[in-house]
């Protein structure tokens, strides 16, 4: 495929401080979005100060605290880090709760803890129950951070909130808590609301099914859930996550040798397991395209996928690649935006995230080493039952190997992606007013390239909900890796945008 860069407007740049309150386009003339359920200015600035003066301290303070999902630091429970991040959060929601309100820190036995708040409703007859959603774990380090800042290290630098965990998806309960607030402060109305923040997403939601089931005659009926753990493709409108792809995560070891031998010796005797590693995974994808060869890894895009995707394309132009930290003069796979957008969220891929037996280079002999390890890392498609993947990957890898090499695909484990039900009109409507209202922008649909467990474990257990998933990881945000922000400007318009969510629920 072509490899020349895409020539499109580069995107908007970024909003102003944190302080400071936009003022807000004039309301689109519809009947419906009345201003009964629009946040006013007065609760908007209050929303700005909330930020400012409580929320991004405390998160300063989150961000300093190494709480790594449990996939990371087996020793979560001697370490406490999660239990100072707990802590850290329900100290600050107990300020903040209604007076009706509850929290309690839910514990299965050994298991990582659940943040759980009920709030119970506002004006609002039947509406069932709102579920918000987000997590307080971490994923680990990364090295890479530039001069001056750290993972744990929390650093404003004007609009951005730097240190690990502050935009994924710690900001999560400050937001959620806050948009009841601000409802309230106004007189909307709101449906019964339960806060979840769970403590291993980032370890794959392992814990989770146990505590849905033992809190389910608290959960109720859920007919909207509202999850803060996703992205946005530019700081200047509204996202709403349409698709997220699984996951299947495992260790491909190779092995031809007992121990190693002298590469003098041994090369052209013995095939070197690197080389045999690179036979398997060309059996999985091909290393010219990257496309993945493996067909219980693919699933069709619907029709209506693809034309938001054609749609994402026009508005976002070459910020879909720009945004990431590319050396000098390294392109994007190909130069249809539409088909990158495609590829993110609607394709198999694959990547190596870490390895064994390979020395630092300052330590390299010349060895023929015994074996290679590798944790493989491959992203399937919304639908793809991951358990199908799983089987499919570990047959392809170990059967037939070269040389009669011991191979072996183990602790391998998936996800399932999640595909949302059709917006119904009340909920796409006031997605619409919301973003023209805070960010000034239409709203926009996207699917995500990463996987949030909970949405499939939801939308299996409450086919009939209504779901509305969006965050704040937009252009530089940088998830996982190092220099991850929070835009707070973004998180703070998302905030006003949640409050009117909740009430066009409570009145749909």
């Amino acid at each position: 495929m072509a490899r020349s860069r895409v020539k499109t407007s580069a995107p908007a740049p970024a909003r102003g401080p944190l302080t400071s309150v936009k003022k807000r386009p004039a309301r689109l003339a519809t009947p419906w979005y009345s201003q009964a359920m629009q946040v006013s200015e007065r609760t908007a600035t209050w929303v700005a100060e909330e930020f400012e003066q409580s929320i991004v301290p405390t998160l300063c303070r989150y961000i300093e605290i190494p709480n790594k999902s449990p996939s990371f630091d087996p020793e979560w429970r001697k370490n406490g880090h999660m239990e100072r991040a707990v802590e850290l959060l329900t100290a600050w929601a107990k300020t903040q709760l209604p007076a009706d309100a509850t929290l309690e820190v839910v514990r299965l036995g050994e298991r990582t803890p659940v943040i759980f708040i009920e709030v119970p409703g506002r004006g609002a007859q039947d509406a069932g129950t709102v579920l918000l959603y987000g997590h307080l774990d971490k994923q680990p380090e990364m090295t890479g951070w530039r001069e001056g800042l750290g993972p744990w290290q929390p650093v404003l630098e004007g609009d951005k909130l730097y240190g690990r965990g502050g935009a994924d998806d710690g900001y999560a309960l400050f937001a959620s808590l806050t948009a009841l607030n601000a409802a309230r402060r106004d007189g909307l109305p709101h449906a019964r609301a339960v806060i979840l923040i769970e403590a291993c997403e980032e370890s794959g939601s392992y814990d989770l099914p146990a505590y849905i089931e033992h809190l389910a005659p608290r959960l109720g009926e859920l007919s909207l859930v509202i999850c803060l753990d996703s992205g946005c493709a530019n700081y200047d409108q509204l996202w709403s996550t349409t698709s997220l792809r699984g996951v299947v995560v495992g260790k491909l070891e190779v092995s031809l040798l007992t121990e190693g031998v002298h590469s003098g010796d041994g090369t052209g005797v013995v095939a070197a397991s690197e080389r045999v590693v690179r036979v398997l995974l060309d059996r999985l994808e091909n290393s010219r395209t990257g496309a993945m060869l493996v067909p219980e890894l693919e699933a069709p895009i619907p029709p209506q996928r693809q034309q938001q995707a054609a749609r994402s394309a026009e508005v976002l132009g070459s910020a879909v690649f720009d945004k990431f930290p590319l050396q000098p003069g390294v392109s994007p796979v190909t130069e249809s935006v539409e088909e990158l957008i495609l590829n993110r969220t609607w394709r198999p891929g694959l990547v190596i995230t870490g390895a064994d037996g390979l020395p630092p280079i300052s330590n390299a002999g010349n060895v023929l080493r015994p074996h290679t390890r590798l944790k493989l890392s491959i992203r399937i498609p919304p639908r793809v039952d991951p358990r199908v993947a799983t089987a499919a990957i570990k047959r392809v890898l170990e059967q037939d190997p070269p040389y009669g090499a011991k191979v072996s695909f183990s602790e391998a484990g998936g996800a399932a992606g999640w595909d949302a039900p059709e917006l119904q009109p009340w909920l796409e409507r006031c997605l619409e007013e919301a973003s023209q209202r805070h960010f000034g922008k239409p709203a926009m649909y996207l699917g995500e390239g990463g996987t949030i467990p909970f949405m499939y474990m939801l939308g299996e257990k409450f086919p009939r909900a209504q779901f509305c998933i969006t965050g704040v990881l937009g252009p530089g945000s940088n998830a996982h890796g190092p220099n991850e922000f929070l835009h707070l400007p973004t998180a703070r318009r998302l905030t006003l945008c949640v409050a009117e969510v909740l009430a066009a629920h409570a009145t749909r």
